[in-house]
């Protein structure tokens, strides 16, 4: 047994430093920190739990039940007497003396009640006020007296800025969607793609499905949805992510970049140093509960659970499911950073508590090239130099080999150091040329360069470039955006202040690119970088060369192309009056029928946030609208005019849908529920098998941006600080990944991924024809305003 083996070895015990070892200023010093932290912790659980209310609004109804008690109006005089009625039961004396006591006793304990009535209230009422959607499908210069009714309520009834968590109790819950409405939306989004003999066979087992199985489901569901606080979120992370046994290595994994051509620096550590700073920065305002919530025109709440566990998770391989484990906010202090396949743990904090500087860090990272160089050719220090390749393998066969080799020792130690860490870093060695390189590197690495399972990994290139690989099952895409924007935002605006000269750097960097210490800081003494061990033994070198040759051939066959379109952007979309999201839809559409000669089923991901813990819903694309408007295109038999006209409508068509997504009457996650519980049931449904088993050829995702109030609104001057995005993966191995990316007004940024090993998909056949789809509909809608001139 593990235990066993472990208890006849020779216990491993750090060495504690002299002043820590001598003296118990250490152990108060931590006492402190961790009474602060509890207070700070129970501050913001009652400041949640008050929300929309607060300490002001307490103060004013215990002021007014005062005033209530002592007034001889005879408006109160009914209420007065009922309250002094009430205090006989506290057994004071009405003398003079004591009548004090009693008012204040009295003003106190109804105040709270009536304050506890209130902030019910307020709450349920709020909640109720965030379930209408009527404003999402109205332009916000065209409001209805309804929706300006209602967001008149929603300032009166909202309290002061909420704080990261405080509106989730306030949320609504997603309700389940109309069985009927369902069944119909969805046998509309199949009709181009299958022949009308599939098609009558699907009518005919979705009315079956409707009449005899739906029914018992559907009830469950609603019941569900009344004491759950989201009746898809725990299956749809559990069935879709963690029971899912490919390997998250491109499956499941996405990337992202830094800006477009850009870049504050060009000292590898310097931008390293800066940046893990400004993530752990943000990971404190994050567990301060500093981080303004997120809300739409500054007064929808939008739900922030994802954010919870941003930091120090990792997704943990099992047998039969995986588990997401995130080590608590005192354990994950550290940082693991990988050079040359070494791995290093940093401390975040000094000895006084305070986050280590950029310009410590930068020291610091500086230090751990040199020590890699120094032990490149140590076969203890590169042991496990490929070991983070096991965690590309596919989930059962990774959980066996974990379980095997790495759960006692040496070995469970360094793994637990690695799993408990903030975030990982890899410091490289090359500098990719160009931003498909970049990308592509991101996605896959090299194959040991990224600890796949851990919740945010970085990577600093030598020429100073950098960007992310995030795993997917704790949460989606804008959340690791919005830490994104937040360290190129801090970034920017250094570059972007100006004094006299009209050329300031700002606050990170020094003029000749390095860091700069931390202003009215001083930084304490710190630890440096712990050198981290792996054993390998033989049997455990086999699984990892084995490992390296099955993510090097993945890698091999992604095909990943990345582009900028920069003949025009948004701002020509909006000026034609159609909507940016489903323009390029609408042109992916016409790309893929030019590249495929056919339609196909199409994910656009969306999201549901606007509900408590919601995730993302699925807009089926594929319309029939946009299948007539590229069938008008491709023949070329109808006019400009009408051309245009069936482009508005399936415009209009898409964002009816997406709309409906966020809103929570989508069609996917509401089948997704309806088969758990199918299978679960034992209720086999031939139509929710047929439905859910379509393959999604084309799985699209637009990445989101300027989620921050404070980021700067780039322009064509600055184009080149813009951020390209990131992508993910093929869904289907006979389809195409896509993500775009709108900076700014005139210019897009497309990232398309298939495999080589498909004969029929091929990414830059793909981009070449997005390209011209975008190049013809511009050239379509600008003949038709000639000809209206």
């Amino acid at each position: 047994m593990a235990e066993a083996r472990s208890a006849v070895g020779e216990p491993i015990v750090p060495e504690l430093d002299e002043d820590e070892a001598s003296s118990y200023l250490a152990a108060l010093k931590e006492f402190r920190r961790s009474t602060i932290r509890r207070f700070f912790r129970t501050r913001n659980q009652i400041k949640n739990g008050m929300w929309p209310t607060s300490w002001w609004n307490l103060g004013v109804t215990v002021a007014l039940v005062s005033m209530v008690i002592v007034s001889d109006l005879d408006i109160f005089k009914c209420i007065n007497r009922r309250l002094w009625a009430f205090g006989e039961y506290f057994y004071i004396s009405n003398t003079p003396q004591y009548l004090y006591v009693k008012v204040v006793i009295l003003s106190w304990l109804f105040g709270i009640f009536f304050f506890i009535i209130v902030l019910y209230v307020r709450r349920y009422l709020l909640r109720l006020l965030l379930a209408y959607k009527g404003w999402l499908y109205e332009p916000p210069a065209k409001q209805s007296w309804i929706t300006l009714l209602w967001g008149a309520c929603m300032r009166l009834v909202t309290g002061s800025s909420p704080s990261t968590y405080s509106c989730q109790q306030s949320l609504p819950r997603m309700p389940v969607p109309c069985l009927r409405a369902t069944i119909r939306k969805f046998m509309k989004s199949i009709k181009p793609l299958v022949s009308q003999e599939e098609y009558d066979q699907f009518k005919k087992e979705g009315l079956e499905f409707e009449q005899k199985v739906a029914p018992k489901l559907q009830n469950f569901l609603h019941l569900k949805s009344w004491w759950s606080q989201n009746y898809v979120t725990d299956w749809w992370e559990k069935y879709v992510y963690l029971m899912n046994r490919s390997p998250v290595h491109i499956n499941c994994n996405y990337y992202g970049l830094d800006n477009f051509r850009w870049k504050p620096t060009t000292f590898q550590c310097a931008r390293a140093g800066a940046i893990t700073h400004m993530i752990m920065c943000f990971k404190r305002i994050l567990e301060r509960e500093q981080l303004p919530a997120m809300r739409i025109r500054n007064t929808i709440s939008v739900c922030m659970s994802q954010y919870e566990r941003a930091f120090g998770t990792t997704r943990v391989p099992g047998e039969e499911i995986d588990e997401l484990v995130q080590a608590h906010s005192s354990q994950s202090k550290h940082i693991i950073v990988l050079r040359k396949g070494i791995y290093y743990k940093v401390d975040m904090m000094d000895k006084e508590g305070q986050l280590l500087s950029p310009k410590a860090m930068e020291g610091i990272m500086e230090w751990i090239i040199k020590d890699a160089d120094t032990h490149q050719d140590s076969k203890t220090a590169k042991a496990g130099e490929h070991i983070a390749s096991l965690t590309g393998l596919k989930r059962a066969d990774w959980a066996k080999i974990r379980q095997e080799h790495l759960l006692e020792g040496v070995n469970k130690e360094t793994l637990e150091k690695v799993e408990k860490a903030a975030f990982m870093v890899n410091l490289e060695t090359i500098s990719p040329e160009d931003i498909e390189q970049r990308s592509n590197y991101m996605l896959g690495g090299s194959g040991s360069s990224f600890w796949f399972d851990k919740s945010i990994s970085l990577c600093f290139f030598a020429d100073a470039r950098y960007g992310f690989n995030a795993e997917h099952s704790w949460a989606d895409a804008p959340v690791v955006a919005h830490i994104q924007e937040y360290c190129m935002t801090e970034e920017i605006l250094s570059f972007l202040r100006h004094d006299d000269s009209d050329r300031v750097l700002g606050d990170l960097y020094t003029e000749d690119g390095h860091c700069k210490d931390v202003p009215g800081v001083t930084q304490s003494s710190y630890k440096m970088p712990t050198m981290l061990i792996w054993e390998v033994n033989n049997q455990l070198s086999i699984h990892i060369e084995r490992a390296m040759t099955f993510v090097t051939e993945n890698n091999s066959d992604l095909d990943l192309r990345v582009r900028i379109h920069e003949v025009y952007g948004k701002g020509f979309m909006k000026k034609s009056k159609i909507s940016p999201d489903a323009y390029v839809q609408v042109a992916l559409q016409l790309a893929y029928y030019k590249d495929a000669k056919k339609f196909a089923l199409t994910y656009e991901a969306s999201m549901t946030r606007l509900y408590r813990m919601g995730r993302t819903e699925t807009v089926r694309s594929l319309t029939p609208e946009s299948c007539a408007f590229v069938k008008a295109m491709v023949e070329d038999n109808r006019s400009d005019e009408e051309k245009a006209r069936l482009l508005h409508e399936a415009a209009k068509v898409h964002v009816q849908l997406y709309k409906d997504a966020m809103s929570g009457r989508g069609v996917d996650r509401h089948m997704f529920a309806l088969y758990v519980l199918s299978k679960g049931f034992n209720q086999e449904s031939d139509f929710l098998h047929h439905a859910l088993t379509m393959p999604w050829t084309l799985s699209t995702s637009q990445t989101p941006q300027q989620q921050m109030s404070s980021s700067p609104r780039l322009d064509y001057a600055n184009r080149d600080k813009v951020c390209p995005g990131g992508g993910f993966g093929p869904v289907s191995d006979q389809g195409y990944g896509i993500s775009y990316m709108f900076p700014e007004d005139s210019m897009l940024f497309f990232h398309v991924s298939s495999k080589k090993s498909c004969p029929l998909t091929d990414s830059q056949r793909m981009q070449d024809n997005i390209f011209q789809a975008l190049a013809e509909m511009k050239q379509l809608l600008e003949n038709v305003g000639k000809s209206k001139t």
